[in-house]
């Protein structure tokens, strides 16, 4: 199967990414997935949801493996099954009801209690100054956070023996977690583990041996336990527990998992008592998968000695319920998907061929399509195109050809790929024609309301200039790209330096010159996603250097990587009002220009610092690492199989729209 492996990454030691999977455990999961036979494509949950969508639709997975905690709020972990559960992506682990359920320890007590399972007398308190003590209330009592994990909030003064101190605590509590406190009985004793796996132990209920968590001297397995000092945490099975005990364990935990409907896998953590009384403490329904976790520890217990086998039996019991059986996937259509990737292939350092890409551009494009489970079939968009697109059979287009000649070239392949009825990644032809057309695209983005620098078309040598027009002028081919023609003295500041830079390009490029007024400010670049409502990457500033002279212009030297002429910055260093300007120019012109999918908007600032409409580029360069697109989207926590993968989920939806397929196969 295509499974999609949905994680937050913890990346630092703050308590908030406490919850989140390690690079190490990301990698060990990967890997087992991997060796039963899976393809896996790896989804970092964090960053927008759009985004998390589109990389989704963009794999286009039969199964999500999911492990994603959330970020924020009492219902962050139902957020991603609900996700699953709207795209009609079948997922491992409980659907989003018992996941905002189980989050909350005092609903989760109330719930287990009617099922007959003893759990401490409790309180919930979400406003100390409201909070009277109850007459039953009995100290030492244990005080914690209600709607967090990981042993978030739990230290050596949550063990509460006397009611000034539970009032103090109380609130130094609320001002770091406001959702709710839950105070409840201390009951000492041991700490034992019992872990569920509905795909295994079928005698039991898919209930594990009891695993019991031992510490030292501690009586309390809080957070700094958890997280930072787990070298002085010791597992073991069955740990002094007969066979009564255990069974009792199991009996309670095997109640408790029905009445919560955790499904595939869970953990609930009791307290045993010296008298060999039980009560239930709290339940995971997204319980620790990293190596060496209880879990794995409990599974050996039962004959399942190797990790992988543990995550075997996860993915067989979601295979089981949603019905994934090899002949049902196959109705579904669940095959890989032919991709195409058509092309120009930059043969020479010419700037001739400037617009077009390099071998290793196109090897790395098709490499990620492969690793989103698809099938990658380059098409070179030569004049033998036509014929090679039927031969090929492909379902979906990934669109980066720039076209051979003339002013509606980059409009050749999506006009073909319209033609022969193929969905494809991009713009379409009308935008990306007017869009090489800059003189067009500056009257359609003006009347549309963005601000652009005064300009003119001068289409003869003999036509006289606007009157209107101040210098300095910048002058540059009005159908070229890649800066093309932006080279050498671009900015003129005279009458003569104009006639004659006007007159060479004007016979060099064979096509009318775009003069306009030379904008003295900073200048930034905004990568946008999105198929009609764009979403904004991290914005970029160009910023130039001495080399680039007293008219700084992002010229086609400023591009070459030998050339010292500009750096960038991403994200921009600027404030939050002029980020929300520029964000807002760009998706205004994305949508006047009618661009889809994917475009950058280049930007800069006029002499009293208004942002202006350059030019959009729907075809942005998609070379690793060195593209501004690519960078852009680096900074902004897309790698380049991510950014791929929202590129190409658009086209897979009209892909999907145009066989009448409401599925997300």
């Amino acid at each position: 199967m295509k499974i999609a492996f949905v994680h937050n990454v913890k990346r630092s030691d703050d308590e908030a990414e406490a919850e989140f999977d390690t690079e190490e455990t990301i990698a060990a999961l990967t890997g087992w997935l991997e060796s039963l036979g899976h393809h896996v494509v790896g989804i970092d949950a964090g960053g927008p949801a759009s985004s998390l969508i589109a990389r989704l639709e963009g794999c286009q997975p039969d199964l999500v493996f999911n492990t994603a905690e959330g970020t924020q709020g009492r219902a962050r972990e139902a957020f991603y099954p609900a996700l699953f559960e709207q795209l009609g992506f079948p997922f491992t682990g409980s659907d989003a009801y018992v996941c905002t359920v189980t989050l909350d320890k005092a609903l989760t007590k109330s719930v287990v209690a009617t099922a007959g399972v003893p759990v401490p007398r409790g309180w919930l308190v979400r406003d100390v100054g409201a909070f009277t003590l109850p007459d039953e209330l009995r100290f030492p009592v244990f005080v914690k956070p209600n709607f967090e994990g990981s042993s978030k909030g739990i230290d050596e003064k949550s063990k509460v023996q006397d009611a000034g101190t539970l009032i103090r605590r109380l609130a130094e509590l609320l001002e770091r977690y406001p959702e709710g406190i839950l105070v409840e009985e201390y009951i000492p004793g041991r700490d034992v583990a019992v872990s569920f796996l509905e795909g295994a132990a079928p005698e039991s209920g898919g209930i594990l041996p009891p695993v019991v968590y031992e510490y030292g001297d501690n009586d309390i397995y809080d957070y700094r336990l958890k997280n930072h000092d787990s070298d002085d945490v010791s597992v073991a099975v069955g740990k002094g527990i007969d066979e009564g005990l255990s069974q009792r364990l199991t009996d309670l935990a095997r109640a408790s998992f029905a009445a919560l409907s955790v499904r595939d896998l869970g953990r609930i953590d009791f307290r045993v008592t010296e008298d060999g009384r039980v009560y239930f403490l709290e339940v995971n329904a997204l319980p620790s998968l990293e190596p060496g976790a209880g879990l794995y520890a409990a599974a050996a217990a039962q004959g399942m000695a190797k990790p992988e086998r543990v995550i075997e039996a996860v993915l067989q019991s979601a295979i089981r319920r949603h019905n994934l059986s090899p002949t049902k996937l196959a109705k579904r259509g669940r095959t890989k998907v032919r991709v195409g990737l058509t092309y120009n292939l930059k043969r020479t350092a010419d700037e001739s061929d400037a617009e077009f890409d390099s071998q290793d551009t196109i090897d790395a494009i098709c490499r990620a399509v492969s690793s989103l489970g698809h099938e990658a079939i380059p098409l070179e968009a030569t004049p033998e195109l036509p014929s090679v697109l039927r031969a090929s059979n492909v379902d979906v287009v990934f669109n980066i050809a720039e076209g051979i000649g003339g002013r509606t070239r980059e409009s050749q392949v999506p006009a073909l790929l319209d033609l022969c009825e193929v969905p494809f990644t991009g713009s379409d032809a009308a935008t990306l024609a007017v869009t090489l057309d800059k003189g067009m695209a500056k009257r359609m983005v003006k009347d549309a309301g963005v601000h652009i620098a005064p300009f003119q078309v001068i289409s003869q040598k003999r036509t006289k200039l606007d009157p209107t027009l101040r210098f300095p002028l910048l002058a540059k081919p009005v159908y070229e790209g890649s800066s093309k023609g932006i080279k050498g003295s671009p900015v003129v500041d005279n009458k003569d330096a104009l006639k004659d830079r006007v007159h060479e390009l004007l016979d060099t490029f064979q096509q009318p010159v775009l003069l306009e007024e030379f904008l003295p400010g900073r200048e930034f670049t905004v990568g946008l996603l999105g198929e009609r409502r764009p979403r904004a990457l991290s914005v970029m500033e160009v910023v130039f250097q001495d080399a680039a002279g007293d008219f700084p212009t992002y010229s086609y030297e400023a591009k070459q990587a030998e050339q010292n002429m500009a750096k960038f910055e991403c994200p921009a260093d600027i404030d939050a009002e002029l980020e929300e300007r520029l964000v807002k120019l760009a998706k205004k012109a994305f949508v006047a220009l009618g661009c889809r999918d994917v475009a950058r908007v280049d930007i800069r600032l006029d002499g009293d610092g208004n942002p202006a409409f350059i030019e959009c580029n729907p075809l942005p360069g998609l070379s690793p690492g060195f593209s501004d697109l690519c960078v852009i989207a680096e900074r902004s926590g897309l790698d380049y199989t991510a950014l791929i993968g929202e590129i190409l989920a658009p086209a897979l939806k009209r892909w999907r729209r145009s066989r009448g397929d409401k599925s997300p196969s």
